[in-house]
């Protein structure tokens, strides 16, 4: 799947992001993970639903971010980071600027743990996304054992790195939603 980059000018128009008061409170009351999940589901509306190049220049920066925060969670604690280049999901990960930018949001262990994967992707990114087949894929968990410790850490800390993004949107409500 290809992802585009966010590096660049984004557009002057804007997406209106809406979240209603009602929903934000619903979600609230049940934990961190609901809380940046409707954060996540909103912008993903706002933008019909898919990641292309023109539909991520209609968002701001915390807002792409974010959408990166989804990708790389979804991709890692499902299969890591193997899993995650071999998606093709490499290039947005790691040619853009997330983890300067979760950094600026205070996640600096996590800023390093994607500069440090990073490294490896450029090392590894042209074996890992070749095509193949269930086999072959199940095969490259092995074959690249230097992911593991990264797809540890990455799990190990991912709850307090959704706390993390939970109180940042939160304090920044206003950079990712509307709410009404």
């Amino acid at each position: 799947m290809a992802v585009p980059f966010f590096i660049g000018n984004f557009a002057a128009i804007m997406k209106e992001v809406i979240i209603e008061d009602a929903e934000l409170r619903q979600v609230a009351a049940k934990g961190m993970d609901a809380f940046v999940g409707a954060f996540i589901q909103a912008i993903k509306d706002a933008i019909g639903g898919e990641l292309t190049a023109e539909t991520l220049g209609e968002l701001n920066s915390d807002q792409v971010t974010l959408l990166a925060w989804d990708v790389l969670h979804e991709e890692v604690m499902d299969g890591g980071f193997v899993q995650l280049i071999h998606n093709g999901y490499g290039p947005f990960i790691f040619k853009n600027p997330f983890a300067k930018a979760v950094k600026l949001w205070g996640m600096r262990e996590l800023s390093k743990l994607v500069y440090d994967a990073h490294t490896l992707y450029n090392k590894y990114h042209e074996q890992l996304e070749q095509e193949c087949t269930d086999e072959e894929f199940m095969a490259l968990f092995e074959q690249f054992p230097e992911f593991d410790d990264m797809d540890d850490e990455f799990v190990e800390k991912e709850e307090e790195w959704t706390e993390m993004i939970a109180r940042y949107i939160d304090e920044h409500i206003e950079r990712f939603a509307s709410v009404r």
